[in-house]
């Protein structure tokens, strides 16, 4: 026993605090593939603007918080088998008048939030029936709608009609806000303020990790930190929001809202893929992220470029390569610009 509290000591001096920011597949991305360091205490700090599919209409009925991004964070940090536990808790009912559509990992955690009398309360005994190792922290437990302004002025309300569009999907979005304006989670800051590193994305830009920077405070949190401040760059541009864009747009949206001079890295993919699942994207509009190396040059952010692409039906960062670049600019080996990522 005495053995085991002196390596947990010795363990508590070289571990670090990494938070990441943002909502949808991409936190869960970079929690699955740094959660096997047993040095790195993760935290996510997750959108809550989500409204579309069974969020949406648990919002609606029942006046809840969205759980969507809640949810795939808790299978991220889970302890348990994570095929079954992400199979429960993203069983959908597909039948029935009033469940059909619905998740049940969304119904579990608002009846967890009725139970015990708020989603903060709620969300601390999902943590403990997943036994999920490290924190999953809303960025504010205040209701809000997201709203994004197009370039031809119209304003379009609410993350599914952004993140689906109804509208012309080749307008460009020129700002994104909540309404009405939130605050911060205390533990969201808190976190941030503790953090080692601080990782944004991926995701989709303006409707999972710019919701979380337009939370009053924690752009001020993330500049006020002495975090190492690392940037993931989408693989896929998303129609209706990022169309067109290559990665300095990404990167420029970012720091839009961020400010300039923040971030400390950015991390590109050059992987290009082929075959029937490019095919795929491509009917969708969606399309690969260029690299424009050149208009990334003069910025004070590190690029850091590499292959990044994981193996399987969808074009998403493989969790593990991501996970060893991270690795790197935490133990100061991510010096030299580029690195590359095999």
């Amino acid at each position: 026993m005495l053995f085991t509290g002196n390596l947990y000591i010795i363990l508590s001096t070289y571990m670090k605090n990494i938070v990441v920011i943002g909502g949808g597949t991409g936190v869960f991305t970079v929690l699955s593939g740094l959660k096997h360091n047993p040095l790195y205490k993760l935290s996510a700090v997750v959108s809550m603007a989500d409204d579309g599919g069974s969020t949406g209409q648990l919002r609606e009925e029942f006046g809840v918080l969205p759980a969507g991004d809640i949810r795939r964070a808790l299978i991220a940090l889970s302890g348990s088998d994570k095929k079954i536990m992400s199979e429960l808790f993203n069983f959908r009912f597909e039948n029935g008048k009033t469940l059909a559509g619905h998740s049940l990992g969304n119904l579990l955690l608002m009846a967890l939030e009725k139970i015990t009398g708020n989603f903060q309360k709620g969300l601390k005994e999902a943590v403990n029936i997943l036994n999920v190792d490290g924190e999953v922290i809303p960025v504010t437990l205040e209701s809000t709608r997201l709203y994004a302004e197009l370039e031809n002025g119209e304003v379009i309300k609410g993350e599914s009609n952004i993140d689906v569009p109804k509208h012309d999907g080749n307008m460009r979005i020129v700002k994104i806000y909540l309404k009405p304006e939130v605050n911060p989670n205390s533990d969201a800051i808190r976190a941030i303020r503790l953090a080692d590193a601080i990782v944004l994305g991926p995701g989709d830009l303006y409707t999972s990790v710019l919701p979380n920077l337009s939370v009053k405070g924690i752009t001020e949190a993330i500049k006020a930190s002495k975090a190492k401040k690392i940037y993931v760059v989408n693989i896929m541009t998303k129609f209706g929001e990022t169309n067109g864009y290559k990665a300095s747009d990404f990167l420029n949206a970012v720091e839009k809202y961020l400010g300039s001079n923040v971030l400390d890295y950015c991390i590109v993919n050059t992987q290009k893929p082929t075959g029937n699942v490019l095919k795929r994207y491509l009917l969708e509009h969606d399309k690969i992220v260029e690299y424009d190396r050149q208009s990334m040059k003069g910025k004070k952010v590190k690029i850091i470029e590499g292959r990044y692409l994981r193996r399987g039906q969808f074009l998403r960062h493989d969790p593990d390569k991501l996970a060893k670049t991270i690795t790197s600019i935490l133990d100061g080996e991510a010096k030299d610009v580029p690195l590359m990522v095999a």
